[in-house]
C-alpha cells in the first residue's frame, strides 16, 4: 500500500503546494467513498474519484473473486446503455491479470502494443492508454484500479502514477473498512437470531413448561381452592409479555444494581420449583463483577441447569453456590438426583445444555459437567472477569 506524506516522496517538480493539494483532495474523497454504505457503493464512488483526480476519460476498479475472476467491477465513464453492449465484464485476464499477478502500477500509452494485450470484447469502447495499480495492503489484494484515455489526450505521467497510487493506498483502507463492516453486521444477525433462539428456550419456553406442570398439578389435586387458577393464569400473563418483550427485542436487564444473591433468587423465584425439590443458595451478597448483562447470561445459564433438574433429576436438594477469585466467576449447580449417562446427553438434555454451553462460550467461559447414572450430577459454570 502506497499512501505518501513527505516531501522526500513527492514527485520531482516544482508543484509541491499543488501535490499537498492533490493529496488532502485524494483522502477527503477516498474517504468520502468510504462512507457510501455498502461495499459496491464505495468501490463505485471511488472510481468516480480517481477518473476525477486524475483528469481520464475511464476509469474501473475491479475486486477479485479468489478464482481468477473479479467478484465486483464498477466503472466510471461509460454510459450504462454503452454497459450493455458490452459482451462481457472483465475476466481478469490480459493486463488486469498482470496488474494482479505481478502487484505493481502499470502506465501505457498505447495497450495495443504490449504482447500480454488480450483486446477488447465486442462491444466495449476502444482505449488507448493505460495506467493501472494493484490495491492492496502487504501481500494482501484488495483489488486493482485503473483508468484509460486522459481527456487532455496526452499520456498518463509519473505524476499521475503517483496520484493513482495514493488512490489506491486509501481505497484499501476503505475497502478493508467496508468488507469489515458487512462481516460485523452479517456476525451480529447470526449472533442475534441464536441470542433470540437461546432466549426463547432458556426463558419462555422453560417458564411455559413449568406453568404447564403447575396447571397439570392443580387440575390433578383433590385440594379446593378459592382460585386455584390465580397464581398459574398470574405467572401465564408474565410469560406472554416475556415474549412481546422479546420479540420487539425491548427487554430490559432486570439485574441492574441486582446483588448476586438476589438474582439467584430471582432466578430460582421464575423456576416454579415443586414442592418435592429443597434449594439451598450460597452466594454473596454483594453486586456481581459482570456488566448487567454478562449477569443476566449468567443467571438465564443457572435457569436453564435448574430447569434441567426440575424435569429430568428426580431430586430432592440441589444445592447453588458461588464462588469468586479475582480473575474468575464460578457458579456450581449439583443435585442428588438420578444422573445421566453423559453419552446420551443430547436424548435426555438437548438443546438446553447446549444452549449453556454456548451462551457460557459467548462471553469466554465454559462449562463442565459430571454425572453418572443414579450419581446425582455437578455442573460447574466458569466466567472470566475482565479488568478494567
Amino acid at each position: 500500500m502506497v499512501i505518501m506524506t513527505t516531501s522526500d516522496n513527492y514527485p520531482q517538480n516544482d508543484n509541491t503546494i499543488l501535490i499537498l493539494d492533490r493529496l488532502k483532495e485524494i483522502a477527503t474523497a477516498v474517504m468520502g467513498a468510504a462512507e457510501a454504505g455498502s461495499l459496491e457503493q464505495v468501490l463505485q464512488r471511488i472510481a468516480h474519484v480517481s477518473s476525477e483526480l486524475v483528469n481520464a476519460q475511464y476509469a474501473a476498479l475491479g475486486v477479485p473473486d479468489g478464482k481468477g475472476g473479479l467478484r465486483y467491477f464498477k466503472v466510471a465513464g461509460i454510459l450504462p446503455e454503452q454497459v450493455k453492449r458490452i459482451n462481457h465484464l472483465p475476466f481478469g485476464h490480459g493486463l488486469l491479470g498482470v496488474i494482479m499477478h505481478e502487484r505493481k502500477a502499470l502506465r501505457l500509452e498505447k495497450m495495443t502494443d504490449d504482447p500480454r494485450s488480450s483486446g477488447f470484447c465486442p462491444g466495449h469502447p476502444m482505449m488507448t492508454s493505460l495506467l493501472g495499480v494493484p490495491i492492496q495492503v502487504g501481500e494482501q489484494l484488495f483489488g486493482i484500479l485503473y483508468l484509460c484515455d486522459r481527456l487532455d489526450k496526452q499520456p498518463f505521467s509519473e505524476q499521475d502514477e503517483w496520484l493513482v497510487e495514493t488512490i489506491a493506498g486509501y481505497a484499501a483502507l476503505a475497502i478493508a473498512g467496508s468488507q469489515l463492516s458487512e462481516k460485523q453486521s452479517r456476525l451480529a444477525l447470526l449472533e442475534e437470531r441464536e441470542r433470540i433462539g437461546m432466549e426463547l428456550h432458556d426463558g419462555v419456553i422453560q417458564s411455559l413448561y413449568a406453568i404447564g406442570m403447575q396447571l397439570q398439578l392443580t387440575r390433578l389435586s383433590n385440594q379446593l381452592a378459592e382460585d386455584p387458577l390465580g397464581e398459574p393464569v398470574k405467572n401465564l400473563d408474565t410469560v406472554i409479555e416475556d415474549i412481546r418483550r422479546y420479540i420487539l427485542n425491548l427487554k430490559v436487564s432486570s439485574y441492574t444494581q441486582r446483588t448476586v444473591s438476589e438474582g439467584l433468587h430471582d432466578m430460582v423465584a421464575r423456576s416454579h420449583v415443586p414442592s418435592t425439590l429443597t434449594i439451598h443458595i450460597d452466594a454473596p451478597n454483594r453486586l456481581p463483577p459482570f456488566a448487567p448483562p454478562v449477569f443476566e447470561a449468567v443467571c438465564q445459564i443457572g435457569f436453564e441447569a435448574l430447569s434441567n433438574v426440575i424435569r429430568h433429576a428426580n431430586a430432592n436438594q440441589t444445592t447453588i453456590s458461588v464462588t469468586q477469585s479475582e480473575r474468575m466467576f464460578q457458579m456450581v449447580i449439583e443435585d442428588d438426583g438420578q444422573g445421566f449417562n453423559l453419552n446420551d446427553a443430547d436424548q435426555h438434555h438437548g438443546l438446553g445444555l447446549r444452549n449453556i454451553q454456548q451462551r457460557a462460550r459467548i462471553h469466554g467461559g465454559n462449562v463442565n459437567i459430571q454425572t453418572g447414572v443414579n450419581q446425582g450430577t455437578r455442573l460447574t459454570i466458569t466466567v472470566p472477569i475482565i479488568q478494567t
